[in-house]
């Protein structure tokens, strides 16, 4: 058996990348009383109004389970509406209330702090490498996927 150390595995530098960005957007949410995993289905809701849950599961990569407990969480604050789609009545479009709007001006400008933080640590060059070589490595893996 061949064996790869820890510090050589590109794995484990994109984990320690993405729980580094999670545990900052985590501790700079939390005044806007957000989650992580809300403020992205917040930002989702705000680009496509009246998304189904499921689609919102997608793009926010989670199970449709666990959106439903954020979405549950969001509408017990009055976040966001659920209300029947005009045609098909089985599934709930979502959208934001006024009170959604607001927090999430809140929450947005917080997590764009931190987004322009990480951009200007690098040249605009480097950060399209970063941008190319992280696609790179998401389709190679997608392609690699049992």
């Amino acid at each position: 058996m061949t064996s790869m150390p820890a510090d050589e595995r590109l794995g484990s530098h994109i984990k320690r990348a993405e729980q580094a960005l999670n545990a900052t957007k985590y501790a700079v949410l939390r005044p806007a009383g957000l989650t992580v995993a809300q403020y992205a289905a917040l930002l989702f809701l705000t680009e496509q109004p009246g998304i189904s849950a499921a689609a919102l599961a997608r793009a926010c990569g989670v199970t449709p389970p666990t959106m439903n407990t954020v979405l549950k969480n969001l509408q017990e604050r009055g976040l966001i509406e659920r209300t029947p789609h005009q045609w098909h009545k089985n599934v709930l479009e979502t959208r934001l209330t006024d009170e959604g709007r607001t927090v999430m001006a809140d929450a947005d400008a917080r997590a764009i702090r931190v987004e322009r933080a990480l951009a200007a640590e690098f040249s605009d060059t480097e950060r399209e490498s970063l941008v190319a070589l992280l696609g790179r490595c998401v389709d190679l893996l997608e392609s690699v996927r049992p």
